[in-house]
């Protein structure tokens, strides 16, 4: 049993980090209209990390997974910019095109890997469940910035700054829970409590958190993909907790 609370509670944390921006960015991406955004920042981030692992750029350059993951991220972010400035009615299918770009470019990039299947399935599931704390420490100090800016800054949100916010945000997300669980993280709170007419931040993060603890406990006990578990545990919470809010009548019509 303590081996288990070992093995769960820093990925729990790491849930728990993920969360504290996520629910945030993910109003800001239903309020914008471009729910794909998060999906193809992360899987540029992704494409980033494949590059350090089939190249010699990480002997040459200290923290390089994260660095260059980060400068992929942010140019995603750049590009995703100028075509809300000059294709705004494209925007969404332009981010769909830079998605699927970025996802078989990881594909060419390990074509001839031995070990490019298990290196691609690490990028979209992650591996939540073998964080450790001292993976933690300088994920926490970002998302603390992150989310002093959101509190103290909150304008910056509204304008281009968010999508480098963004950028800076998914690609840590990524390095701890993956492609799959960032986008269902943005996306599944945010949406399941959207219309409510109060409260809707905290059922956002308490939905968040009984799935992250669901998901992991089902994980760990039934020896499931952690990430693969939580995504479920994620849709399984929010459609109980809409049908709750409508069943006692919480949501804004």
């Amino acid at each position: 049993m303590v081996e288990l609370i070992d093995i769960l509670l820093p990925a729990f944390v790491a849930g728990l980090l993920v969360l504290s921006t996520h629910v945030p960015l993910g109003y800001q991406v239903l309020k914008r209209g471009i729910i794909f955004i998060d999906l193809a920042i992360a899987q540029i981030a992704g494409l980033g990390a494949v590059v350090v692992q089939t190249t010699d750029i990480g002997h040459h350059l200290p923290g390089a997974n994260y660095i260059v993951a980060a400068l992929f991220a942010l140019s995603g972010a750049g590009i995703i910019a100028l075509f809300e400035r000059f294709a705004k009615q494209q925007l969404e299918a332009l981010i769909g095109c830079l998605y699927v770009l970025s996802a078989t470019g990881a594909f060419l990039l390990l074509a001839n890997d031995p070990h490019g299947g298990d290196l691609l399935k690490q990028v979209l599931s992650g591996q939540i469940l073998w964080v450790t704390f001292s993976d933690l420490y300088l994920h926490m100090a970002l998302y603390a910035g992150i989310v002093a800016l959101m509190v103290f800054k909150p304008v910056l949100l509204s304008g281009k700054w968010f999508y480098f916010i963004f950028a800076i945000a998914i690609t840590s997300s990524v390095q701890m829970v993956g492609v799959f669980l960032v986008f269902s993280t943005l996306i599944i709170p945010a949406l399941a409590t959207v219309k409510l007419a109060r409260f809707k931040t905290r059922f956002a993060y308490l939905i968040g958190v009984l799935a992250y603890l669901i998901g992991l406990i089902a994980s760990a006990t039934w020896d499931l993909p952690s990430g693969s578990a939580i995504v479920w545990s994620l849709a399984m919470v929010a459609i109980i907790v809409t049908l709750l809010m409508h069943k006692f009548s919480i949501i804004k019509t």
